[in-house]
C-alpha cells in the first residue's frame, strides 16, 4: 500500500489479480471496453473516449482521496488491464442512498473465468473488514442476468426491492433495476461457514 501525503492508497492482491490505482496505460484499454457493444450491453450507451477517460480520472481521484474506490484490475501474470471492480458511494439520487455499492465491469475477453467474483469478493472483504461498513449494495438492470449471478455467487441477497434508475428513461428496457445487499454479519457468517 503506497503512502501518499500520509494517505494510504490501498492495493488489493488476490490469487490472480491486483486491484490497484489507475495508471495512464489503463485509459486506452478502458476506453476500448466502454466502446464495446458486448461489454456495454446493459448500459444505456457506448462511451466516447473522452467520456471514458473522465470516468477513469474520477475513479483515480476518488482513490487518491479515500484510499479505495473502483479500482483498476490487472492480471498478476501479465499485468494486463482487464477492467474495473470495487466500491463507491452510490449516487445521491438512488432510492437507497446513502449506501456503498460494489460494481464490476470487465473486458469480455476475460468473462467466464471467475475474475469478477474474485475481485468483488476481495472488495467486499475490504469493505467489511478494513472499512467496517455495515452493508454493501449492488444493483443492475433486471435483464442483466450475468451480473446478478455474480451477486449471488458473492452471497448477496436479492432485496426484491426493484427500482427505476433515476438517470434512465422509465420506458427504457434498462430502466428497471434489481437491488442486492449484503450485511457485515452475513459476510462474517459466510466466511466462518
Amino acid at each position: 500500500n503506497k503512502m501518499r501525503e500520509n494517505k494510504i492508497i490501498n492495493t488489493i492482491e488476490t490469487e490472480r489479480l491486483y486491484l490497484r490505482q489507475w495508471q495512464a496505460s489503463d485509459f486506452a484499454p478502458f476506453a476500448e471496453m466502454n466502446a464495446n457493444p458486448k461489454v456495454m450491453a446493459y448500459f444505456p450507451k457506448l462511451l466516447t473516449t473522452s467520456m471514458s477517460n473522465t470516468i477513469a480520472k474520477k475513479c483515480q481521484s476518488l482513490i487518491d482521496d479515500n484510499g479505495w474506490g473502483f479500482w483498476a484490475v490487472s492480471l498478476k501474470e501479465t499485468d494486463a488491464f482487464i477492467g474495473m471492480v470495487g466500491l463507491n458511494n452510490a449516487n445521491a439520487d438512488m432510492p437507497f442512498s446513502p449506501a456503498v455499492e460494489i460494481a464490476w465491469r470487465l473486458d469480455n475477453d476475460y468473462w467466464g473465468l471467475g475474475y469478477a467474483t474474485e475481485a468483488a469478493r476481495a472488495s467486499l472483504n475490504f469493505a467489511f473488514v478494513e472499512l467496517g461498513i455495515e452493508e454493501v449494495v449492488s444493483f443492475t438492470a433486471v435483464i442483466n442476468k450475468r451480473s446478478q449471478l455474480v451477486m449471488e455467487r458473492l452471497g448477496m441477497t436479492n432485496t426484491q426491492e426493484n427500482f427505476y434508475h433515476p438517470m434512465i428513461n422509465p420506458n427504457h428496457r434498462l430502466a428497471e433495476h434489481v437491488l442486492y445487499k449484503m450485511t457485515r454479519q452475513q459476510w462474517q457468517d459466510a466466511v466462518l461457514t
